[in-house]
């Protein structure tokens, strides 16, 4: 059995966690309303993880975070995941997910284009839904089909997706930018985002 540890650690959004094992960063969890309540749900999907200080990779991982959770433009996609246990599929979505850069967007039926499969966008969705690399794997960066915001699984649900996009300077279609009036939908997409 390979040892794990985890860390909680404080971001623009809230306090997050990540775990780690031999293999890299074994998933990470997004801000639950409290961090008793962020801990706990770590300790309920890795039973096996000990609060411990992170080696310096991870160390890296969460500074990145970190910095792309403040509005840099950071690239966590040399991050190493252990994705052991994931699905194939689902392994194949947040690889295609991963190559999103931040300021830019891809539709689940892009995914699924891309997967050769597309058809299958309804299971992309289902796939992200149960990243467990949230922000490593930006499943925030995927979008329903012509632009609109889509599902979220994350504590806060589509608020937080549209928090996290926002901090990327990414709007969905219909969303308000800082430059519409109240209720006035928006087009804004940073340059280089994806139709």
């Amino acid at each position: 059995m390979t040892e794990q540890g985890f860390i909680l650690f404080d971001t623009a959004i809230g306090r997050c966690g990540i775990v780690w094992g031999g293999r890299g960063v074994v998933g990470a969890q997004h801000p639950q309303p409290s961090q008793q309540a962020t801990r706990a749900r770590l300790a309920r999907r890795y039973p096996r993880a000990r609060e411990a200080p992170p080696p310096p990779e991870v160390e890296r991982a969460i500074n990145g975070i970190v910095a792309l959770l403040r509005g840099e433009a950071r690239d966590l996609s040399a991050v190493a995941l252990d994705m052991d246990g994931v699905p194939a599929f689902h392994r194949r979505v947040y690889e295609i997910a991963r190559t999103i850069p931040p300021g830019a967007t891809l539709a689940y039926g892009e995914i699924a284009a891309r997967l050769g499969a597309p058809g299958e966008a309804r299971e992309v969705g289902q796939a992200l839904g149960r990243n467990p690399f949230a922000i490593v794997v930006p499943c925030h960066r995927v979008l329903a089909a012509g632009g609109k915001i889509g599902g979220f699984s994350a504590t806060g649900g589509i608020a937080t997706k549209r928090r996290m996009l926002a901090i990327e300077s990414i709007h969905a279609k219909g969303e308000p930018t800082l430059f519409d009036s109240a209720g006035a939908g928006g087009n804004h997409k940073k340059e280089g985002s994806v139709e």
